[in-house]
C-alpha cells in the first residue's frame, strides 16, 4: 500500500501576520508616550542643569569683581541653549528686567520640539530661588523636583 504525502506549506498565514501586527501595534501604542515622557524629563534636566552652571559661572564672576556686570555689560554666559550643539529645545539666557549689577535671573525658555511644553520657561535667580515663568501650567515643585 502507498501512501500519499502531504506536503505541508511553507510561510505564515495572512491571519498569523495579521496577529503579530496587532501585537507590535499594541506595544508601540503603549510604549511610545512613556518614552517620549522620558525624553522631556530628559530635556528638562539639561535645561536645569545649565542653569545652574551659568549660575555658577556668575557667582564666580561676582566673587572676583563684586557685581555681576562686566563693564556696563552683563558678562556672556558660556551656556547659551540646549543641547550646546544642533537643534535646541532651550535657550538660556538673562530677564534683562530682572538682571544687573546687584543681582541676576537666567531663564530657560523651551523651544522647537519642547515649545509648549507643560513646565514652560525655567528660571533661577542670585539668591537661588526656583520657579516657573507664567507660561507654566504645572507648578514648580514638580518640574524643578524639590
Amino acid at each position: 500500500m502507498h501512501q500519499t504525502k502531504n506536503p505541508r506549506p511553507h510561510g505564515f498565514t495572512l491571519i498569523e501576520l495579521m496577529i503579530t501586527v496587532a501585537i507590535i501595534a499594541i506595544l508601540a501604542a503603549v510604549a511610545l508616550p512613556s518614552y517620549r515622557v522620558y525624553i522631556e524629563r530628559s530635556y528638562r534636566a539639561e535645561a536645569k542643569t545649565a542653569l545652574l552652571q551659568n549660575a555658577q559661572f556668575l557667582e564666580r564672576h561676582y566673587a572676583k569683581r563684586s557685581s555681576y556686570l562686566d563693564g556696563a555689560n552683563l558678562p556672556t554666559l558660556p551656556i547659551t541653549q540646549v543641547p550646546a550643539s544642533g537643534g535646541a529645545y532651550y535657550t538660556i539666557g538673562y530677564d534683562n528686567a530682572r538682571s544687573g549689577a546687584q543681582g541676576f535671573q537666567l531663564e530657560a525658555v523651551p523651544t522647537g520640539t519642547m515649545s509648549g511644553d507643560a513646565c514652560g520657561t525655567f528660571t533661577l535667580n542670585h539668591v537661588g530661588q526656583r520657579r516657573l515663568g507664567s507660561d507654566a501650567s504645572r507648578d514648580a515643585a514638580a518640574c524643578w523636583g524639590h
